[in-house]
């Protein structure tokens, strides 16, 4: 597939059920407790649409792929989502208070994707892109990536997609720890909804298969478990518009 970015529709449903959501915390932190109005930028099935509804925000939704959008409008009746991407942003100029990005900001060009979002901000309005992160730091989720491969992006403190400038203010950065409890039977599935996964050939699928589920059937804090609680850490650039 020569974009990586819009392999996820064909597991749209499974990405959907396994993937973490987003901490409130996290989320007030990015955009503020006051209710605003939010674009959920690279939106996908709408897990983080989800938390900023909850809390009481009007949010807008854009997605490019036509599968993840179809199980957001499904997830969220009301939401208005719309087709687009961050270089082609379907919203009038200072439409939006804030523009949030949940796992997504690095398939962005940045040089095409920033002007659009400074564009549909208000003045002073707030651009903020956030990661969920395995956090390695647990042996167990030390050895998994280890087969998989790590999720360094957006972690350090440094910001690793190039300059915001002329359009943003540096980013701050803040962190959030929790977990999820996840199945540990599918734990596959988590792996399975990622990009490589779903790009790679098949020997490299069967290989992350059968190195997961030796894992999850020899790891002593694995084995013999249903359920397993999955720690992450959510990190959060945020920039202002200028």
């Amino acid at each position: 597939m020569s974009n990586p970015a819009l392999s996820f529709g064909s597991a749209a449903r499974l990405y959907d059920s396994i993937r973490p959501t987003y901490p409130v915390r996290a989320v007030a932190w990015a955009v503020g407790a006051k209710p605003v109005r939010v674009l959920d930028l690279g939106a996908g099935t709408g897990l983080l649409t989800g938390v900023l509804r909850a809390a009481g925000h009007d949010v807008v939704a854009v997605e490019p792929d036509e599968q993840m959008r179809a199980v957001a409008a499904e997830r969220h009746p009301g939401t208005q989502v719309l087709a687009g991407s961050a270089e082609d942003i379907p919203l009038p100029d200072g439409s939006v208070d804030a523009v949030v990005v949940g796992q997504a900001y690095h398939w962005f060009t940045p040089q095409d994707a920033l002007p659009q979002i400074h564009r549909v901000l208000r003045k002073n309005g707030v651009l903020a892109a956030m990661w969920n992160i395995r956090d390695d730091r647990t042996p167990w989720v030390a050895a998994l990536s280890g087969i998989v491969g790590n999720e360094g992006y957006g972690l350090e403190s440094a910001w690793q997609y190039g300059p915001v400038t002329p359009w943003f203010t540096e980013p701050e950065r803040g962190s959030t720890e929790h977990t999820v409890t996840v199945p540990t039977d599918r734990l596959i599935d988590l792996v399975r909804s990622r990009s490589y996964y779903l790009t790679a050939d098949a020997a490299e699928q069967a290989r992350l298969d059968r190195e997961i589920g030796e894992l999850a059937a020899t790891d002593p804090a694995l084995a013999d478990r249903d359920r397993v609680d999955m720690p992450y850490r959510t990190c959060v650039y945020r920039m202002r518009r200028v």
